[in-house]
Protein backbone atom coordinates (compact mmCIF):
# COMPACT_ATOMS: atom_id res chain seq x y z
CA UNK A 1 0.00 0.00 0.00
CA UNK A 2 1.39 3.43 -0.57
CA UNK A 3 2.37 5.56 1.94
CA UNK A 4 0.19 8.24 3.29
CA UNK A 5 0.43 11.71 4.11
CA UNK A 6 -0.89 14.66 5.29
CA UNK A 7 -0.34 18.44 4.70
CA UNK A 8 -0.08 21.37 7.04
CA UNK A 9 -0.36 24.83 6.20
CA UNK A 10 0.03 27.58 9.02
CA UNK A 11 -0.89 30.57 8.96
CA UNK A 12 -3.10 33.42 9.92
CA UNK A 13 -3.24 34.94 6.86
CA UNK A 14 -4.12 32.11 4.45
CA UNK A 15 -7.53 31.61 6.56
CA UNK A 16 -8.13 35.39 6.64
CA UNK A 17 -7.78 34.89 2.23
CA UNK A 18 -4.99 37.42 1.93
CA UNK A 19 -2.18 34.95 0.56
CA UNK A 20 -3.77 32.23 -1.48
CA UNK A 21 -1.99 28.75 -0.10
CA UNK A 22 0.05 27.20 -3.44
CA UNK A 23 2.34 25.58 -1.34
CA UNK A 24 -0.28 22.81 -0.25
CA UNK A 25 -1.28 22.47 -4.08
CA UNK A 26 2.12 21.56 -5.29
CA UNK A 27 3.10 19.35 -2.36
CA UNK A 28 0.14 17.24 -2.98
CA UNK A 29 1.36 16.93 -7.20
CA UNK A 30 5.17 16.12 -6.04
CA UNK A 31 3.63 13.54 -3.48
CA UNK A 32 1.72 12.07 -5.84
CA UNK A 33 4.44 11.44 -8.41
CA UNK A 34 6.50 10.39 -6.04
CA UNK A 35 3.70 7.21 -5.49
CA UNK A 36 2.82 8.73 -1.83
CA UNK A 37 -0.99 9.09 -1.15
CA UNK A 38 -2.13 12.12 0.24
CA UNK A 39 -5.22 11.51 2.75
CA UNK A 40 -5.85 15.38 3.44
CA UNK A 41 -4.35 18.83 3.59
CA UNK A 42 -5.05 21.18 6.67
CA UNK A 43 -5.08 24.80 6.78
CA UNK A 44 -4.26 26.61 10.49
CA UNK A 45 -4.40 29.59 12.94
CA UNK A 46 -0.90 30.46 14.28
CA UNK A 47 -2.04 28.85 17.67
CA UNK A 48 -0.19 26.63 20.39
CA UNK A 49 -3.51 24.91 21.15
CA UNK A 50 -4.21 24.23 17.30
CA UNK A 51 -1.31 23.58 16.31
CA UNK A 52 0.15 21.05 18.72
CA UNK A 53 -4.05 19.00 18.48
CA UNK A 54 -3.23 19.13 14.07
CA UNK A 55 0.01 17.82 15.09
CA UNK A 56 -1.86 15.00 16.89
CA UNK A 57 -4.00 13.69 14.89
CA UNK A 58 -1.97 14.01 11.60
CA UNK A 59 0.83 11.72 13.26
CA UNK A 60 -1.78 9.45 14.11
CA UNK A 61 -3.26 8.84 11.03
CA UNK A 62 -0.41 9.66 8.37
CA UNK A 63 3.30 7.79 7.93
CA UNK A 64 4.66 11.67 6.49
CA UNK A 65 3.29 14.35 8.19
CA UNK A 66 4.60 17.82 5.82
CA UNK A 67 3.91 21.73 7.38
CA UNK A 68 4.82 24.69 6.29
CA UNK A 69 4.30 28.07 7.82
CA UNK A 70 5.05 29.80 10.73
CA UNK A 71 8.98 29.76 11.36
CA UNK A 72 9.39 33.34 10.50
CA UNK A 73 11.46 35.39 13.29
CA UNK A 74 8.49 37.14 14.87
CA UNK A 75 6.99 36.49 17.46
CA UNK A 76 3.40 35.00 16.16
CA UNK A 77 5.61 32.41 14.07
CA UNK A 78 4.85 29.47 16.87
CA UNK A 79 5.94 26.06 14.79
CA UNK A 80 9.09 26.10 16.31
CA UNK A 81 8.34 26.18 20.20
CA UNK A 82 5.12 24.18 19.12
CA UNK A 83 7.36 21.13 17.67
CA UNK A 84 9.87 21.43 20.56
CA UNK A 85 6.86 21.09 22.97
CA UNK A 86 5.45 18.50 21.06
CA UNK A 87 8.72 16.48 20.82
CA UNK A 88 9.80 16.94 24.41
CA UNK A 89 12.93 19.00 23.74
CA UNK A 90 14.35 22.62 23.69
CA UNK A 91 15.36 25.02 21.27
CA UNK A 92 18.83 25.33 20.95
CA UNK A 93 21.45 26.90 18.76
CA UNK A 94 22.41 25.18 15.54
CA UNK A 95 25.92 26.30 14.51
CA UNK A 96 25.68 25.60 11.04
CA UNK A 97 22.29 27.01 10.68
CA UNK A 98 23.63 30.23 12.43
CA UNK A 99 26.64 30.41 9.83
CA UNK A 100 24.08 30.17 6.68
CA UNK A 101 21.96 33.34 8.37
CA UNK A 102 24.91 35.10 9.04
CA UNK A 103 26.20 34.49 5.34
CA UNK A 104 22.95 35.68 3.54
CA UNK A 105 23.11 39.01 5.89
CA UNK A 106 26.23 39.56 5.17
CA UNK A 107 26.21 39.49 1.38
CA UNK A 108 22.87 41.32 1.03
CA UNK A 109 24.67 44.10 3.42
CA UNK A 110 22.37 44.02 6.45
CA UNK A 111 22.49 44.10 10.24
CA UNK A 112 21.09 40.98 11.86
CA UNK A 113 19.49 41.35 15.54
CA UNK A 114 18.25 39.06 17.78
CA UNK A 115 15.30 37.94 16.25
CA UNK A 116 17.65 36.94 12.74
CA UNK A 117 19.84 34.69 14.97
CA UNK A 118 16.99 32.97 16.89
CA UNK A 119 16.38 31.42 13.94
CA UNK A 120 19.17 29.23 13.83
CA UNK A 121 17.62 27.65 17.35
CA UNK A 122 16.09 24.45 16.58
CA UNK A 123 14.68 21.69 18.49
CA UNK A 124 17.40 19.82 19.59
CA UNK A 125 15.85 15.76 18.48
CA UNK A 126 15.26 17.07 14.87
CA UNK A 127 17.66 16.90 11.93
CA UNK A 128 18.32 20.14 10.41
CA UNK A 129 17.39 21.22 6.77
CA UNK A 130 19.77 23.29 5.33
CA UNK A 131 18.03 26.48 3.32
CA UNK A 132 20.70 28.15 1.01
CA UNK A 133 18.25 31.10 0.03
CA UNK A 134 16.40 31.54 2.87
CA UNK A 135 17.15 32.18 6.89
CA UNK A 136 14.46 29.51 8.23
CA UNK A 137 16.04 26.21 8.37
CA UNK A 138 13.73 23.31 7.84
CA UNK A 139 13.09 20.58 10.27
CA UNK A 140 13.10 16.99 10.39
CA UNK A 141 12.10 14.06 12.53
CA UNK A 142 11.41 10.78 12.81
CA UNK A 143 8.91 9.13 15.43
CA UNK A 144 7.52 5.80 15.55
CA UNK A 145 8.24 4.65 11.77
CA UNK A 146 6.82 8.06 10.74
CA UNK A 147 8.31 10.95 9.48
CA UNK A 148 7.48 14.87 10.68
CA UNK A 149 9.21 17.48 8.74
CA UNK A 150 8.60 21.84 8.95
CA UNK A 151 9.49 23.71 6.28
CA UNK A 152 9.18 27.81 5.17
CA UNK A 153 5.86 29.32 4.24
CA UNK A 154 8.09 31.13 1.84
CA UNK A 155 7.08 28.80 -1.80
CA UNK A 156 10.48 28.77 -3.84
CA UNK A 157 12.23 28.26 -0.27
CA UNK A 158 9.60 25.49 0.61
CA UNK A 159 9.82 23.53 -3.11
CA UNK A 160 14.34 24.12 -3.12
CA UNK A 161 14.19 21.90 0.29
CA UNK A 162 11.55 19.43 -1.39
CA UNK A 163 13.30 19.05 -4.66
CA UNK A 164 17.12 18.44 -3.06
CA UNK A 165 16.56 16.75 0.43
CA UNK A 166 12.62 15.75 1.03
CA UNK A 167 11.41 13.96 -1.94
CA UNK A 168 15.16 12.00 -1.82
CA UNK A 169 14.51 10.99 1.97
CA UNK A 170 11.31 9.80 1.65
CA UNK A 171 11.62 8.59 -1.67
CA UNK A 172 14.39 6.22 0.12
CA UNK A 173 12.41 5.37 3.10
CA UNK A 174 8.52 4.82 1.74
CA UNK A 175 8.11 4.20 -1.93
CA UNK A 176 8.06 0.75 -2.79
CA UNK A 177 5.39 0.63 -5.61
CA UNK A 178 4.38 4.11 -6.46
CA UNK A 179 0.79 5.36 -7.70
CA UNK A 180 0.35 5.33 -11.47
CA UNK A 181 -1.88 7.94 -13.42
CA UNK A 182 -2.73 8.40 -16.81
CA UNK A 183 -4.81 11.11 -18.34
CA UNK A 184 -6.77 11.57 -21.07
CA UNK A 185 -7.82 15.39 -21.82
CA UNK A 186 -10.79 16.14 -23.43
CA UNK A 187 -12.66 19.40 -24.81
CA UNK A 188 -15.57 20.59 -26.16
CA UNK A 189 -17.62 18.39 -24.30
CA UNK A 190 -19.65 17.81 -20.85
CA UNK A 191 -18.77 15.28 -18.21
CA UNK A 192 -21.81 13.66 -17.91
CA UNK A 193 -22.00 13.26 -21.81
CA UNK A 194 -18.81 11.93 -22.20
CA UNK A 195 -19.69 9.20 -19.57
CA UNK A 196 -22.67 8.27 -21.97
CA UNK A 197 -20.20 7.57 -24.60
CA UNK A 198 -17.29 5.68 -22.59
CA UNK A 199 -20.16 3.87 -20.28
CA UNK A 200 -19.48 0.49 -21.38
CA UNK A 201 -15.65 0.20 -21.42
CA UNK A 202 -16.10 2.03 -18.19
CA UNK A 203 -17.71 -0.78 -16.81
CA UNK A 204 -15.77 -3.48 -18.29
CA UNK A 205 -12.77 -1.65 -16.25
CA UNK A 206 -10.28 -4.28 -13.96
CA UNK A 207 -11.18 -3.73 -10.21
CA UNK A 208 -7.88 -2.21 -9.34
CA UNK A 209 -8.01 0.54 -11.91
CA UNK A 210 -10.06 3.82 -11.10
CA UNK A 211 -11.80 5.97 -13.45
CA UNK A 212 -12.44 9.64 -12.00
CA UNK A 213 -13.88 12.44 -14.24
CA UNK A 214 -11.97 15.78 -13.60
CA UNK A 215 -14.17 18.69 -15.11
CA UNK A 216 -12.76 22.43 -15.54
CA UNK A 217 -13.42 25.07 -17.54
CA UNK A 218 -14.57 24.33 -21.29
CA UNK A 219 -12.55 20.79 -20.50
CA UNK A 220 -12.74 17.61 -18.44
CA UNK A 221 -9.98 15.01 -17.72
CA UNK A 222 -10.10 11.00 -17.48
CA UNK A 223 -7.54 10.15 -15.31
CA UNK A 224 -6.90 6.35 -14.65
CA UNK A 225 -5.65 5.65 -11.26
CA UNK A 226 -3.91 1.98 -10.11
CA UNK A 227 -1.68 1.13 -7.11
CA UNK A 228 0.97 -0.84 -8.93
CA UNK A 229 3.28 0.84 -11.17
CA UNK A 230 4.88 -1.93 -13.08
CA UNK A 231 5.76 -2.10 -16.83
CA UNK A 232 3.19 -4.81 -17.09
CA UNK A 233 0.42 -2.54 -15.44
CA UNK A 234 1.33 0.82 -17.43
CA UNK A 235 1.19 -1.74 -20.53
CA UNK A 236 -2.34 -3.03 -19.05
CA UNK A 237 -3.37 0.80 -18.76
CA UNK A 238 -2.25 2.02 -22.54
CA UNK A 239 -4.43 -0.48 -23.86
CA UNK A 240 -7.40 0.22 -22.22
CA UNK A 241 -6.75 3.86 -23.40
CA UNK A 242 -6.22 2.66 -26.84
CA UNK A 243 -9.78 0.85 -27.05
CA UNK A 244 -11.47 3.80 -25.56
CA UNK A 245 -9.89 6.64 -27.80
CA UNK A 246 -12.04 5.64 -31.20
CA UNK A 247 -15.09 6.81 -29.48
CA UNK A 248 -13.72 10.07 -27.97
CA UNK A 249 -10.94 10.67 -30.18
CA UNK A 250 -12.49 14.06 -31.62
CA UNK A 251 -12.48 15.91 -28.37
CA UNK A 252 -9.15 14.29 -27.18
CA UNK A 253 -6.80 17.09 -27.04
CA UNK A 254 -3.55 15.71 -25.24
CA UNK A 255 -2.60 13.66 -22.33
CA UNK A 256 -1.31 13.54 -18.83
CA UNK A 257 -0.09 17.05 -18.09
CA UNK A 258 -1.06 19.07 -21.50
CA UNK A 259 -2.96 21.94 -20.98
CA UNK A 260 -4.92 23.33 -23.75
CA UNK A 261 -2.06 26.02 -24.64
CA UNK A 262 0.50 23.82 -24.59
CA UNK A 263 -1.75 21.29 -27.32
CA UNK A 264 -2.10 24.28 -29.90
CA UNK A 265 1.62 24.72 -29.72
CA UNK A 266 1.94 21.38 -30.27
CA UNK A 267 -0.37 21.21 -33.13
CA UNK A 268 0.77 24.43 -34.64
CA UNK A 269 4.64 22.70 -34.12
CA UNK A 270 4.11 19.76 -36.66
CA UNK A 271 2.13 22.02 -39.14
CA UNK A 272 4.80 24.61 -39.10
CA UNK A 273 1.56 26.94 -38.77
CA UNK A 274 2.02 30.60 -37.04
CA UNK A 275 -0.82 31.99 -35.05
CA UNK A 276 -2.44 35.18 -34.97
CA UNK A 277 -4.94 37.21 -32.66
CA UNK A 278 -7.40 39.42 -32.56
CA UNK A 279 -9.52 39.84 -29.22
CA UNK A 280 -11.87 42.35 -27.80
CA UNK A 281 -13.80 41.01 -24.47
CA UNK A 282 -11.03 38.75 -23.63
CA UNK A 283 -8.64 41.82 -23.17
CA UNK A 284 -5.59 40.43 -23.96
CA UNK A 285 -6.47 36.98 -21.43
CA UNK A 286 -6.11 34.74 -24.26
CA UNK A 287 -2.56 36.30 -25.70
CA UNK A 288 -1.64 36.11 -21.91
CA UNK A 289 -2.50 32.25 -22.01
CA UNK A 290 -0.68 31.50 -25.63
CA UNK A 291 2.38 33.46 -23.87
CA UNK A 292 2.75 30.97 -21.23
CA UNK A 293 3.26 28.38 -23.15
CA UNK A 294 7.53 27.84 -23.15
CA UNK A 295 8.87 28.36 -26.42
CA UNK A 296 5.40 29.72 -27.97
CA UNK A 297 7.57 32.99 -29.79
CA UNK A 298 8.10 29.79 -32.28
CA UNK A 299 4.52 30.01 -33.48
CA UNK A 300 3.25 33.06 -32.06
CA UNK A 301 3.53 36.34 -34.04
CA UNK A 302 1.35 38.62 -32.18
CA UNK A 303 -2.36 40.32 -31.46
CA UNK A 304 -4.29 43.30 -31.40
CA UNK A 305 -6.74 44.01 -28.90
CA UNK A 306 -9.13 46.29 -30.87
CA UNK A 307 -11.59 46.58 -27.76
CA UNK A 308 -13.27 49.78 -29.37
CA UNK A 309 -15.24 49.70 -32.82
CA UNK A 310 -13.04 52.47 -34.13
CA UNK A 311 -10.07 50.19 -34.02
CA UNK A 312 -11.67 47.59 -35.04
CA UNK A 313 -11.96 49.76 -38.21
CA UNK A 314 -8.89 51.45 -38.03
CA UNK A 315 -6.39 49.14 -37.26
CA UNK A 316 -8.08 45.59 -38.48
CA UNK A 317 -10.26 46.94 -41.52
CA UNK A 318 -13.68 46.02 -40.57
CA UNK A 319 -16.01 47.75 -42.81
CA UNK A 320 -18.11 50.42 -40.79
CA UNK A 321 -21.68 49.80 -42.32
CA UNK A 322 -21.04 46.10 -40.99
CA UNK A 323 -20.29 46.92 -37.35
CA UNK A 324 -23.34 49.66 -37.93
CA UNK A 325 -25.70 46.40 -38.71
CA UNK A 326 -24.79 43.73 -36.95
CA UNK A 327 -23.12 44.96 -33.84
CA UNK A 328 -19.56 43.78 -32.84
CA UNK A 329 -20.31 40.72 -31.30
CA UNK A 330 -21.86 39.13 -34.50
CA UNK A 331 -20.32 36.48 -37.34
CA UNK A 332 -19.57 38.90 -39.96
CA UNK A 333 -17.35 40.81 -37.48
CA UNK A 334 -15.34 38.07 -36.05
CA UNK A 335 -14.78 36.69 -39.61
CA UNK A 336 -13.57 40.23 -40.69
CA UNK A 337 -11.05 40.41 -37.65
CA UNK A 338 -9.81 36.69 -38.03
CA UNK A 339 -8.80 37.16 -41.52
CA UNK A 340 -7.31 40.55 -41.58
CA UNK A 341 -5.28 39.97 -38.19
CA UNK A 342 -3.57 36.68 -40.20
CA UNK A 343 -2.84 39.14 -43.02
CA UNK A 344 -1.88 42.05 -41.20
CA UNK A 345 0.55 40.34 -38.95
CA UNK A 346 1.41 37.62 -41.71
CA UNK A 347 0.29 34.57 -39.73
CA UNK A 348 -0.81 31.41 -40.97
CA UNK A 349 -3.88 31.10 -38.88
CA UNK A 350 -5.79 33.90 -37.37
CA UNK A 351 -8.47 33.82 -34.13
CA UNK A 352 -10.95 36.70 -33.05
CA UNK A 353 -13.00 37.13 -30.16
CA UNK A 354 -15.65 39.59 -29.64
CA UNK A 355 -18.50 39.33 -27.41
CA UNK A 356 -20.60 40.46 -24.22
CA UNK A 357 -18.50 39.47 -20.79
CA UNK A 358 -21.06 41.41 -18.78
CA UNK A 359 -22.16 41.65 -16.47
CA UNK A 360 -23.73 44.53 -17.82
CA UNK A 361 -24.14 45.36 -21.86
CA UNK A 362 -26.14 42.55 -22.93
CA UNK A 363 -29.77 43.10 -24.47
CA UNK A 364 -32.57 40.53 -25.47
CA UNK A 365 -31.28 39.45 -28.54
CA UNK A 366 -27.95 39.31 -27.44
CA UNK A 367 -27.70 38.40 -23.46
CA UNK A 368 -24.71 38.57 -21.64
CA UNK A 369 -22.47 35.43 -22.30
CA UNK A 370 -22.42 36.24 -26.15
CA UNK A 371 -19.85 35.56 -27.88
CA UNK A 372 -18.60 34.78 -31.31
CA UNK A 373 -15.48 33.44 -32.18
CA UNK A 374 -13.78 33.60 -35.62
CA UNK A 375 -10.93 31.26 -37.08
CA UNK A 376 -8.80 31.70 -40.56
CA UNK A 377 -6.62 30.38 -42.55
CA UNK A 378 -5.53 30.13 -46.45
CA UNK A 379 -8.03 27.78 -47.01
CA UNK A 380 -11.11 28.72 -44.77
CA UNK A 381 -12.66 31.12 -42.23
CA UNK A 382 -15.47 29.87 -40.03
CA UNK A 383 -17.08 31.43 -37.05
CA UNK A 384 -19.33 29.82 -34.21
CA UNK A 385 -21.80 31.30 -31.64
CA UNK A 386 -21.03 30.57 -28.06
CA UNK A 387 -23.70 31.43 -25.28
CA UNK A 388 -22.07 31.48 -21.94
CA UNK A 389 -23.32 32.53 -18.25
CA UNK A 390 -23.17 36.30 -16.62
CA UNK A 391 -20.27 36.25 -14.50
CA UNK A 392 -17.25 38.35 -16.71
CA UNK A 393 -13.99 36.31 -15.32
CA UNK A 394 -15.50 33.37 -15.53
CA UNK A 395 -16.65 34.39 -19.50
CA UNK A 396 -13.37 35.29 -20.22
CA UNK A 397 -11.83 32.22 -19.55
CA UNK A 398 -14.52 30.18 -21.48
CA UNK A 399 -13.61 32.47 -24.34
CA UNK A 400 -10.20 31.31 -24.46
CA UNK A 401 -10.67 28.11 -24.00
CA UNK A 402 -13.58 28.02 -26.71
CA UNK A 403 -11.30 29.66 -28.98
CA UNK A 404 -8.00 27.37 -28.31
CA UNK A 405 -10.55 24.59 -29.27
CA UNK A 406 -11.64 26.15 -32.52
CA UNK A 407 -8.10 26.82 -33.37
CA UNK A 408 -7.42 22.54 -32.67
CA UNK A 409 -10.68 21.82 -34.46
CA UNK A 410 -10.01 23.36 -38.02
CA UNK A 411 -6.08 22.79 -37.71
CA UNK A 412 -7.03 18.83 -37.58
CA UNK A 413 -9.32 18.94 -40.72
CA UNK A 414 -6.17 20.03 -42.57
Amino acid sequence: MPAKAIIISIGDEILYGQTLDTNSHWISGELDNLGVRVLKKVTISDARETILYNLQEAEKNADIVLITGGLGPTSDDLTKPCLAEYFGTQLVRNEEAFANIKAIFEKAGWEMNESNEQQADLPANCTAIKNPIGTASGMWFDSNDKVIVSMPGVPFEMKHMMKETVLPRLKKQFVEDGIYHRMIRTIGIGESKLAEIIKDWENKLPEEIKLAYLPTLGAVKLRLTTDNDSAQTKKQIQNLIDQVLPLIEKYVYGFDDEEVPEAIGRILREKSQTLAIAESCTGGYLSHVVTSVPGSSGWFRGSMIPYSNDLKRDLLAVDQKILDAEGAVSEAVVLALAENIRKSLKADVGISVSGIAGPDGGSEEKPVGTVWIGYSDKNKSVAKKFRFIRNREINIKYSAIAALNMIRINLDKD
